[in-house]
């Protein structure tokens, strides 16, 4: 599949809403009306939240952190996990009082959840006070959908297409030294237990001009960590016609001038080449950590994922990088108690993860999405039980990660800093293995970076002093 891109002409015709819509509010609103938007789930949601705030304040609204005092409330969902769906249906529910109190308030549902047909059937159903409901293939409508809103109908969009791409959407970046950076959007791997194929539809690259051009806006705003987003990095550029692909593009972006880190997620195994950790050692600008989950350990269980590669070549693969990337750091996503999982597979596991010896690991406890093919598959094992192994193998990587941080003792490594720490007069930063340091130090420094040399270490974090 090619990448299909929004032409020129709905683009502009977005912006003919966006005015319109202004103006109604002009006239509705003796001050701005203010919008409160909130993300669920991954770092793409929040890229797509910052492309809709960006929007928001292009029709005329202002943006607010206080719910109580907007006339406008947008959930951008996920559908990643049961319980983050259970979130989002209490948080609209509660939102009715809201609106009984200020009957001009516009009620917005959009992402990965609104995408399924049965999640939006379910909203019009028993949320009727809801106005908006648009999925993830026509985010950049939203100026459309507003001015929809604003003249008295009740909007509900689900694409079923494969989606597209917009480039030129107005960004409201929430961070000021931290930038996220889309570089592709969908998935084709199918994964059995996973709905986001389904929901995001297939693999869509930007055109490489596209992301060099935006990542230079960044570096000249003064960011100093650009993350580079997709379900799957390592396909990056397998649907465009100029010979892209992921290890050309990180080159590209590690050739420009600044002082500036690249971070980059999710990476699939199966996809992952020698090029690109060969590009990685190589680099200047690249960060030395590479998430690349592995889910389990065990063959049979990863052909029952769906995964497409095996427990030899996930090694094989972690082994080529740590004699390329002496100081690589590795992290993970692990699923425990997959359909039909024994507890001699899930041990496969916990060794694979003593023989890497990850930074740190997301670990998660199987979750049934309607619609993927693990929903229907065999699961004997209790949840009970279930949750043994999962205490099991948060206590193995406690141990590896005690290791970890205890071996940085005596080092010094360059950080930057995010925020205040927890004691006073503290500050936290995050090394380029992304493990977070505590240190004395000014809050002045927060967004730059600094040296500190570490004093000592916990299970997950270390401390040290500033240089």
């Amino acid at each position: 599949m090619r990448s299909v891109f929004v032409d020129n002409v709905q683009l502009e015709k977005q912006k003919e809403f966006a005015a319109f819509a202004g103006e109604i509010l002009a006239a509705r609103y003796a001050q701005p009306p203010k919008a409160y938007v909130h993300t669920y789930g991954c770092q793409g949601n929040v890229a797509d939240s910052e492309k809709i705030e960006g929007m928001l304040l292009q029709i005329g609204y202002e943006l607010t952190e206080d719910l109580s005092e907007a006339d406008l409330v947008l959930y951008n969902t996920c559908a990643i996990r049961e319980h983050a769906e259970h979130r989002v249906f209490g948080n609209v529910g509660a939102l009715k009082h809201y609106k009984a109190r200020k009957k001009d308030m516009i009620i917005a549902l959009c992402g990965c959840m609104m995408q399924q047909s049965q999640v939006a059937e379910k909203i019009k159903k028993s949320y009727p006070f809801v106005n908006l409901v648009f999925g993830t293939h026509v985010v950049h409508r939203l100026p459309e959908f507003i001015y929809r809103v604003l003249c008295g109908n009740k909007v509900v969009c689900i694409d079923e297409n494969e989606g597209v791409i917009a480039e030129g959407l107005p960004i409201h970046r929430d961070g000021s030294f931290k930038a996220w950076l889309p570089i592709m959007y969908g998935c084709n791997n199918f994964c059995s237990y996973c709905i986001v194929p389904y929901v995001r539809g297939r693999e869509r690259s930007r055109r490489q001009s596209d992301i060099l051009a935006e990542a230079r806006q960044i570096i000249a705003a003064g960011y100093k960590e650009i993350t580079l987003l997709g379900q799957n990095v390592n396909s990056y550029g397998n649907d465009l016609e100029d010979g892209s692909n992921f290890a050309s593009l990180l080159r590209a972006l590690d050739a420009m001038e600044g002082d500036f880190k690249i971070r980059f997620m999710t990476s699939h195994p199966k996809d992952c080449t020698k090029e690109l950790i060969d590009t990685i050692a190589a680099s200047r600008h690249i960060s030395h950590h590479l998430h690349l989950p592995f889910q389990s350990g065990n063959d049979d269980i990863l052909k029952a994922m769906n995964r497409k590669y095996t427990r030899e070549k996930y090694l094989e693969l972690v082994n080529y990088a740590k004699s390329k990337i002496s100081d690589l750091s590795l992290t993970s996503d692990v699923i425990v108690g997959f359909p039909g999982e024994t507890y001699e597979q899930f041990s496969d596991t916990l060794s694979l993860i003593r023989e890497v010896k990850f930074t740190s690991l997301f670990t998660f406890i199987f979750s049934p999405r309607h619609g993927t093919p693990a929903e229907k598959m065999d699961d004997p094992v209790p949840a009970e039980e279930k949750g043994k192994w999962f205490r099991e193998l948060l206590d193995v990587q406690a141990e590896v990660a005690a290791g970890r941080t205890a071996a940085m003792k005596g080092k010094v490594y360059r950080a930057l800093v995010e925020e205040p720490g927890k004691e006073a007069g503290h500050l936290c930063g995050r090394t380029d293995a992304n493990v977070i340091i505590d240190f004395e130090g000014d809050e002045s420094l927060i967004g730059q970076y600094v040296n500190v040399k570490v004093t000592d270490s916990l299970t997950w974090i270390v401390k040290g002093e500033l240089l």
